[in-house]
């Protein structure tokens, strides 16, 4: 089986990759976000099965997922979250996608999944769709835009604008603009109690 796991935090790259390698039939391409993914797929492809971390730069939402499902020649391609809204991951599903998989997944039930949406069949954790149903959003995703929540991503994994904007193909003074949007509504001083407030708000 042959998979690409494209996700931009290399501890979950690397930890994913190295237990799949165990797996007899399985061989593991990475990427770290979704230019290179196409990149691959476009290159290497198609493969059995795409791996694409919904929040990593480039993916747009759910764009990304489109796109890569065409290139791969509708080969099937999955979402991986531990933040994706459970509306977006419904929608995930909707337009086609071989399944969904929350990062809390034990090793183990991930391998399963992964031969499982590889074989052509679309997989949905039932216990997580169903327990989501009725808790509500953190308060702090309603007073934000989706752009806005990217960008207080990037500030919580401690980029500068710079790299926000190259990340998200934007101008350093949008980011900029964003920051002090974020700051205002966060009702927090600078970028650091910004990216404090999204963490204790368990947002990444």
């Amino acid at each position: 089986m042959k998979v690409l796991f494209a996700d931009d935090h290399g501890l979950v790259r690397d930890t994913v990759c190295a237990f799949l390698e165990r797996e007899p039939g399985i061989a593991v391409t990475v990427a770290c976000d979704y230019p290179q993914a196409a990149e691959l797929i476009t290159r290497d492809g198609p493969f059995d099965l795409v791996v694409l971390d919904f929040a990593m730069p480039g993916m747009n939402g759910l764009d990304g997922l489109r796109d890569a499902m065409l290139l791969n020649f509708n080969n099937p391609v999955a979402i991986i979250s531990g933040t994706i809204p459970r509306a977006a991951a419904e929608e995930a599903l909707a337009i086609g996608a071989a399944g969904f998989l929350p990062k809390t997944m034990p090793a183990r039930s991930l391998v399963n999944a992964l031969r499982f949406m590889a074989s052509g069949e679309q997989y949905a954790p039932v216990r997580y769709l169903t327990e989501t149903a009725d808790v509500p959003a953190h308060p702090l995703v309603s007073k934000l835009s989706r752009r806005e929540m990217q960008v207080l991503e990037g500030l919580s994994k401690g980029k500068t604008n710079k790299e926000i904007a190259r990340d998200l193909g934007l101008q350093e003074v949008t980011i900029k603009l964003h920051v002090k949007t974020l700051c205002r509504k966060l009702d927090a001083r600078n970028r650091t109690q910004a990216a404090m407030a999204a963490s204790a708000a368990g947002l990444f």
